[in-house]
């Protein structure tokens, strides 16, 4: 029983600790999980499942090596943002893979990038056919960034001589039955306001709401917590 009651105390322990260390790391190991990045993460994970686990060895050491590593990852990605070299060879640069319409071997073979890799990479951005491509650049985290030839790309309103108006990004004021009163203020709106437009849909508590939000031209979206649809489309293969 001790040993269950140790290895529940270390878990919790190794569990706050990564929750910390994780914070400190930045957003980036996730966003942009480059190889450095992914290694980086497994070394952690492995160090931190060592200090739950491994109850033959002491904790503190495991967790010292812990806090060495996650500084070490810290102290990397501060030299990299101030010197470009070494950023480079920390984290790898982009490789052009196609250039005007032709698949560079040379540079795949280099980053071990096959034809079946690409081809994959380049339908999943809507691009079957390799001569429309004028760019494939492979960045460092294995995205392939598309860029397609002039006459091939979609066309946009600026092209069209279209005016648009500004759209902007919409704003929460309910989310989960909890209303979000700094977006409230920051939209020069009232509570009062809110709930008259959710009388007009029919909503008469906060509590009802899943999501309400904004949008930069005032309409304002709801979306209950009850549906209560009719039907919902199933695409599951399972039986009725």
């Amino acid at each position: 029983m001790n040993e269950i009651i140790q290895a529940m105390f270390r878990s919790a322990f190794a569990f706050v600790a990564l929750l910390v260390l994780a914070r400190l790391v930045g957003k980036q190991q996730i966003s942009e999980l480059t190889f450095y990045h992914f290694v980086t993460g497994i070394t952690i994970g492995s160090i931190a499942a060592n200090m739950a686990g491994s109850l033959n060895i002491d904790v503190w050491p495991v967790f010292a090596a812990l806090v060495t590593f996650v500084f070490l990852s810290i102290l990397a990605g501060y030299v990299s943002l101030q010197s470009r070299p070494l950023r480079k060879l920390i984290q790898g640069e982009p490789t052009v893979v196609i250039h005007n319409g032709k698949v560079l071997e040379e540079n795949m073979g280099l980053t071990r990038y096959t034809m079946d890799d690409l081809m994959s990479q380049l339908r999943l951005r809507g691009v079957f056919d390799i001569s429309q491509v004028e760019f494939a650049i492979l960045e460092p985290n294995g995205h392939l960034s598309v860029q397609l030839k002039s006459q091939y790309r979609p066309a946009t309103p600026k092209d069209l001589g279209i005016a648009t108006k500004y759209e902007g990004v919409p704003s929460e004021l309910i989310v989960d039955g909890k209303l979000v009163e700094a977006n409230l203020v920051q939209n020069n709106l009232s509570e009062e306001w809110l709930m008259q437009e959710l009388e007009k849909k029919g909503v008469h508590t906060i509590g009802e709401v899943a999501l309400a939000a904004i949008n930069s031209q005032g309409q304002l979206y709801v979306d209950l917590k009850e549906d209560k649809l009719d039907h919902v489309t199933d695409i599951s293969d399972k039986e009725v």
